[in-house]
This record gives structure tokens, C-alpha cells and sequence, in this order.
């Protein structure tokens, strides 16, 4: 699996409509920001400067962006890993892993040599930037704000930049490294989908010093983001407190599904509240029973033991997958 989230493949190979799989395959959050009405301006007219400042307003609350720190917004983080490789330096570029392979892509497509690292202390002495997916996908890994530090400060030497995802640390804001960009080359991306559960409306931001903002809403071009996301992602981002209770309820979601997963012989090995990863000694045949039972998870080619559930909406999912999970014997 390339990616979680579609279900064409699952239905293909398993049979049924969308309606009775259970998708366990993404690290989105099942339960919504819930979208308010939108005014008919929204549909009809061009996206407007003010709006777009709105969001970036509240993209700068939220995410704890000092001034001086600039934020560009997008049509996704996915449309900002392309254009980050076009827009940088020449040069190698480390990539921190195993990890959401779209960076390594995206790079290598635009002619930079990608090494794989497992390890920030290990980083070549020719590699002119760096990507860190944290914390990481699939494993949750966090690196501190020191080991990232470092790392910019030899990248700074090298004429690159440091490029954080940070696209599952809304579920903890004290990940958030935002800081470094007033101090290093640092680019940070943040994700609207995942944590406010509205991955179609398609938003994400780049956070950085304001020549590298500059040069990524140059190649954006204008109207980069629709004008119902700026809309609905102004809102969300204001709401503070629908974003502190729905981190506490998913650490507590989160925590009944790790109670499934190791009573059902799974060794969880990793994670955020919006999903696990555990190691199971067939996952492979314990993925395709679960797409029998029209369940879908998350397998990995490069990680055969692995798989990676995403959290269950509601207390009958969580029992369905209870009971598929339970040992034959």
C-alpha cells in the first residue's frame, strides 16, 4: 500500500461498497471539526486577500508562529512537498526514516540525490538538507527541539534547509518546533486535515523565514487555496477549545484501542493518539483477514510485521474490530 484513506483497492480485491468497510487505514481524526453553513459568497466569488489573512491569522495562533516568522497556506501539505525540492538549493537531501514516502519521491523526482538515514546524529557530511517527519509516520517518533537545532545549524553552514513535517503534532502543541525558524533555515509544514478530521477540504501551511515564505507563495501563484477552506479553516483554527477537548478525547480513544490491540496478540511499537502501529508475526495474513471481514488497515512494503490501525469513530466500530481481531484459538 502506497497510502491509507482509499478504499479502491480494498473493494477491488474484497468486494463491497464504501459503506460497509471500515477504514482504519489513514491518521485521520473520525471525528470532524464540524463544518458550519457557508455563505453563497464563498461559492461564487474569488478568494479574497482578506480571507486568505484571516486564515493566516488564525494559522498563527494556532500554531504558536512568532512575528517575524512568516506562514504561506496551500491546497495541502501534499502540494508544498512537491514544490519544496524545486525551490531549494542543490544538493543532496537526508531523509530521516522509515517515513511517509512522498518526501523521498518528491525530492528525488526534482534531481536531488535522497540518502536514507535512521539516525539525526548520522547525518552525511554531504547532505545539504534534511526532512523529518515529526512525530514520525508510522512510528510516532518525536525528535527534540535540540537534535533539530543541531541539525539546522549544520545545514545553515551547508547553504540548505531543514524541512520538519509536522503534519500529526496538533495532538501535542509542545512538538511543535516553529521556534527554530527565527534562528535556522527551517521549514515547517503543518497539515489542517488530520487533527480537525477534514482532509478533503485539502489545507496546509509552510512556516518559515520570510525569504523562504516569499519564494513558496511566489511558486504557488495566487488563489492558492479555495475559498471554502479559507473559510472553514479560519473557524476551525480559531476554536480553541474544540481543539483542547478533542485532544483529550483522542489520547482516550487511543488508549481503548491499544487495550484491542494487545489482547489480540499485536505488539504495539509506535504511534500518536490518531493512530498505532503494531507488530504482529503475520500481520500480512492478519491484514488480509481483516479485509475478509471488510476492515482496512495499513500494511508496509518495506516492514512485513508492521501494520498500522487508525482510530475507530465510534464504540461498534471499536467492538467489530475487537471481534475480528480475537484468536481462532
Amino acid at each position: 500500500m502506497k497510502h491509507g484513506g482509499d478504499l479502491t483497492e480494498a473493494m477491488a480485491q474484497y468486494g463491497g461498497d464504501a459503506a460497509a468497510w471500515l477504514d482504519l487505514s489513514t491518521g485521520i481524526n473520525p471525528w470532524p471539526w464540524p463544518i458550519i453553513d457557508l455563505p453563497d459568497s464563498v461559492w461564487r466569488q474569488l478568494p479574497s486577500r482578506a480571507a486568505e489573512q484571516a486564515l493566516l491569522a488564525a494559522a498563527r495562533t494556532a500554531y504558536r508562529v512568532p512575528e517575524g516568522i512568516d506562514i504561506v497556506a496551500a491546497a495541502g501539505t501534499q502540494a508544498l512537498i512537491q514544490w519544496l525540492p524545486y525551490l531549494a538549493a542543490p544538493g543532496p537531501v537526508a531523509v530521516l526514516g522509515p517515513t511517509y514516502s512522498e518526501h523521498a519521491s518528491a525530492w528525488r523526482d526534482a534531481g536531488h540525490e535522497v540518502i536514507a538515514i535512521d539516525d539525526l546524529a548520522a547525518l552525511p557530511a554531504n547532505a545539504v538538507h534534511a526532512v523529518i517527519v515529526n512525530p514520525n509516520n508510522p512510528d510516532g517518533r518525536i525528535a527534540d527541539h535540540a537534535e533539530l537545532a543541531d541539525v539546522a545549524a549544520r545545514l545553515r553552514q551547508r547553504g540548505g534547509w531543514l524541512v520538519i513535517d509536522e503534519a500529526f503534532a496538533d495532538v501535542d502543541p509542545a512538538i511543535g518546533a516553529v521556534a527554530l525558524c527565527a534562528h535556522w533555515p527551517v521549514v515547517i509544514l503543518r497539515s489542517f486535515g488530520k487533527f480537525y478530521g477534514l482532509a478533503g477540504l485539502r489545507l496546509g501551511f509552510a512556516i518559515g523565514a520570510p525569504e523562504i515564505a516569499r519564494r513558496i507563495a511566489t511558486a504557488l501563484g495566487a488563489w492558492a487555496v479555495s475559498g471554502p477552506a479559507l473559510h472553514v479553516g479560519t473557524a476551525a483554527l480559531n476554536d480553541a477549545v474544540w481543539a483542547d477537548r478533542m485532544r483529550e478525547r483522542l489520547a482516550s480513544r487511543a488508549k481503548q484501542l491499544d487495550g484491542v490491540l494487545t489482547h489480540s496478540r499485536c505488539e504495539i511499537i509506535g504511534g500518536t493518539s490518531l493512530f498505532r502501529l503494531v507488530r504482529h508475526r503475520e500481520a500480512l495474513k492478519l491484514h488480509a483477514e481483516l479485509a475478509r471481514r471488510q476492515i482496512w488497515c495499513r500494511r508496509f512494503d518495506y516492514a512485513d510485521g508492521w501494520l498500522r490501525f487508525g482510530l475507530p469513530p465510534d464504540d461498534r466500530a471499536l467492538d467489530r474490530l475487537a471481534a475480528a481481531l480475537k484468536p481462532s484459538s
